[in-house]
């Protein structure tokens, strides 16, 4: 049940982005000087959400054959660290704001909390879908430790490499 729902977060989350493109929701206002970076950025984060979606029930399938149990192990504990640094950052990039360290209090809403919350959850349950596949298939420490040290390497690629890098190579970001 867990690898379905966790499969079903990530398909509902992909959808926002692929909305987000379909009605060109950046085309006008603050951020239309960034339209085609994000539209970048938006199919990038779709493409990780439906590896997420295909991950998550692999975990779960009674004989996948697409990955060995060893490549799975560390997909799904990847996903786990991935998904639980990035929501942990945003804790912490919240208490800053309600602290006023970094930014102000007004700044939190609803849709932010909502939104940190999501994260963690989709941590948790990738979190429970690695101990449990990992359990099942008696996967050695070592490829825990891969998925978790993989993790925020992946984070850095998708939020720092591929914006400063990638885009700027490109001529998508504007000059600034």
């Amino acid at each position: 049940m867990t690898g379905q729902l966790v499969a079903l977060c990530c398909i509902g989350f992909a959808a926002v982005n692929v909305f987000f493109e379909v009605t060109a929701h950046f085309a006008d206002g603050p951020y239309a000087e960034y339209a085609s970076a994000i539209a970048v950025m938006n199919w990038l984060v779709t493409g990780l959400k439906v590896i997420g979606v295909a991950v998550a029930l692999l975990s779960v399938a009674k004989r996948p054959r697409v990955l060995s149990p060893a490549h799975l192990g560390v997909l799904l504990w990847g996903a786990f660290a991935l998904l639980g640094v990035y929501a942990l950052g945003s804790v912490v990039q919240a208490v800053g704001m309600a602290s006023g360290l970094a930014g102000s209090a007004d700044q939190i809403d609803l849709a932010g909390v909502a939104y940190v919350l999501f994260f963690l959850l989709i941590a948790a349950g990738y979190g429970v879908l690695a101990i449990s596949y990992s359990r099942r298939n008696r996967l050695r420490k070592g490829v825990a430790i891969l998925g978790v040290l993989g993790a925020p390497v992946m984070l850095g690629v998708v939020l720092l490499a591929v914006p400063m890098l990638l885009l700027a190579a490109l001529g998508l970001m504007p000059a600034s």
